[in-house]
């Protein structure tokens, strides 16, 4: 059921058809105006003092609708909506820390699934070598970085959530691997070698449908336009295939064109001669995906492997959370915006142990956003 949260305190009609006025948001239906704090600073429908006489009916200051912080912030809107004494400080995610963070972009929609099977996806690396797989692509024809589709997973706790990598071998004997962080609690970085800072963030808009937010901010000047492997570029940002369904909104929705009402246009010849599903983009790959495991997946029913450890030790993590906040101790992180810093890494190397590569690719941005400041 969808919170009825932005509704009026007095009838109970939606404040989304409110008046934007001057200190406050003003109901449609009988006038009721509240400040940004929820307080309720006009009852034009009402009786009020006037010229001496008792009000018949005065009760503004004892009504209050729904209302949370917000800022604007790195070019989005952020809402914060725990109990007002523990508001912590904006996380300073690596593109916050930029000087030109207001100009970043982004995509929104909405998903049809519990967000967590959403976020199990970003973190999942296997699945590129058959969900993503275009079969003309570089990346994975004979000695591409995607080739194999056997991988050796590591992951590695850090102080913004975890890290995971996926190791493949290389035709000349060294290890491609593509490394996610995943900053807790729904932010994630897939694989890449852009400093930007480009993420996703996976957020529950109730218990079986999620907000997917893109967050793409300006490209830095001393990167290159195509900094990444050539043999990857447009493999898995979506703009492989230009059509203007793969990323387009119904209308008056947040549901986008491709959706489970239509089998996401499943072109089936194109999954003879082109790619492996049928679908273009790998938006609407993973979406398809997610959204036929049922709103809410039964993770009784299921079998879990060796290539599944970073799902395994996401829902560990976010269990052991939620647990530890149940009894009153909240995430240390939130505490600390500067651990929300993070970045990604896809790179071809003779070193094949994760946490001596994690360790000097730390080392090494830390310190450039150090130099930074």
């Amino acid at each position: 059921m969808l919170s009825k949260e932005d509704n009026c305190p007095h009838r109970g009609a939606s404040l989304f058809f409110g008046r934007n006025e001057e200190s406050g948001l003003r109901c449609v239906y009988h006038g009721w105006k509240f400040d940004v704090s929820g307080t309720c600073v006009d009852m034009p429908n009402e009786p009020t003092l006037k010229r001496g006489a008792p009000a018949e009916s005065d009760f503004r200051t004892k009504v209050t609708a729904r209302a949370y912080p917000a800022a604007e912030y790195a070019g989005l809107v952020w809402i914060y909506m725990g109990p007002a004494e523990r508001k912590p400080p904006l996380p300073l995610y690596q593109w916050c820390t930029r000087p030109d963070a207001d100009k970043t972009t982004g995509t929104k929609w909405m998903q049809e699934s519990n967000y967590a099977q959403a976020l199990e996806g970003n973190i999942d690396s296997s699945h590129v070598g058959f969900l993503h797989k275009t079969f003309d692509h570089p990346a994975f024809r004979s000695g591409g970085p995607l080739e194999s589709t056997q991988q050796v997973t590591a992951t590695r706790e850090t102080d913004f959530g975890f890290v995971y990598g996926a190791r493949r071998d290389t035709p000349d004997g060294q290890f491609y691997w593509r490394v996610t962080t995943y900053a807790m609690p729904t932010f994630t970085q897939i694989a890449s070698q852009s400093r930007a800072g480009n993420g996703i963030f996976v957020i529950p808009r109730d218990d079986e449908t999620h907000w997917w937010i893109t967050v793409n901010p300006p490209r830095p000047p001393d990167e290159p336009d195509r900094l990444q492997d050539p043999s990857m570029i447009g493999l898995l940002n979506g703009t492989a295939i230009a059509d203007p369904a793969t990323l387009g909104l119904i209308p008056g929705t947040w549901r986008r064109v491709r959706n489970k009402d239509n089998d996401y246009m499943l072109d089936r010849n194109m999954q003879r001669t082109h790619n492996y599903t049928g679908l273009p983009g790998n938006r609407a790959q993973d979406q398809a995906v997610t959204e036929s495991m049922g709103t809410i997946m039964d993770r009784t029913t299921e079998h879990l492997g060796a290539a599944d450890t970073a799902v395994i030790v996401m829902r560990r993590v976010l269990m052991l959370l939620a647990r530890r906040l149940q009894d009153g101790l909240e995430p240390e992180m939130v505490s600390h915006p500067d651990r929300f810093q993070t970045i990604p890494m896809n790179v071809t190397t003779e070193q094949g142990d994760f946490q001596e590569l994690w360790d000097a690719h730390e080392r090494e941005f830390k310190a450039a956003l150090a130099a930074r400041g």
